[in-house]
């Protein structure tokens, strides 16, 4: 057990996140912006948690944001948004005060999304790049510096092309769109279509992040929803059942 001082902590235990590139970004955004009077009790060698998920987010999130050269209300206003509905307000509030210094700091891209890959399951990693994409498009315009950026986190975190091409379809509709999300080609057969669902569905079910909370879980339904969703569509148009 490990006694950290900084102020009241939010949404969840930190575990590995305290250490590495990640843990050295998390240091220098608590120094700024907490007082250090209140004191933590940390389980050091536990695994994936909210905490060290939020964490990871926090810090991807101020990668994106600064990748177009511009800091935008629009972008703050929907982490600020997306973290009070899966952590809540009061955690919120301690989160976006830790944002604001991370996004001053040079971040180790490589390092961090290396870190986090060593340490957070394949399902987790997908939910973080889902999330990022609702930040390139909080403004209304996707830049395409923050695509490039979002692209090399999902690379660097070991997520492959049909993984990355299968979240960028669920925000960046085309004719196309929810063949890609179910990762497959147009001409793909029927059942083709039906074994590409069963395999999507199982990769992006909300239970695979049962393990960070029932907050997280919701995000993650949104996400299965919008698989549910292609896989509607192409039936209706295809005409099959």
């Amino acid at each position: 057990m490990a006694k950290i001082k900084f102020g009241k902590w939010l949404g969840g235990g930190l575990g590995w996140a305290l250490g590495g590139p990640l843990g050295g970004i998390i240091g220098f955004a608590l120094g700024s912006a907490f007082d250090g009077t209140e004191t933590l009790n940390i389980e050091t060698n536990q695994r994936t948690s909210n905490g060290d998920f939020a964490m990871s987010l926090l810090v991807l999130s101020a990668a994106v944001m600064k990748s177009d050269g511009k800091m935008l209300k629009s972008e703050l206003d929907f982490v600020k948004d997306f973290f009070t509905k899966q952590f809540g307000r009061e955690n919120a509030a301690q989160q976006i005060l830790m944002l604001k210094e991370i996004l001053k700091k040079e971040i180790p891209l490589f390092d961090v999304c290396n870190q986090i890959k060593q340490h957070m399951p394949h399902a987790q990693r997908i939910q973080i790049v889902h999330y990022l994409f609702g930040i390139s498009q909080a403004d209304g315009h996707v830049h395409e510096l923050e695509l490039k950026t979002i692209e090399t986190i999902s690379n660097y975190l070991g997520l492959n092309s049909a993984d990355f091409n299968s979240l960028k379809a669920m925000y960046f509709r085309d004719v196309n769109s929810d063949y890609k999300i179910l990762e497959i080609e147009p001409e793909a057969t029927t059942e083709e279509i039906k074994k590409a669902y069963r395999k999507v569905a199982i990769k992006f079910h909300p239970d695979k992040v049962a393990s960070l909370g029932e907050d997280v879980q919701k995000a993650a339904k949104e996400k299965f929803q919008k698989v549910l969703e292609a896989y509607e569509n192409i039936k209706k148009q295809r005409g099959f059942s």
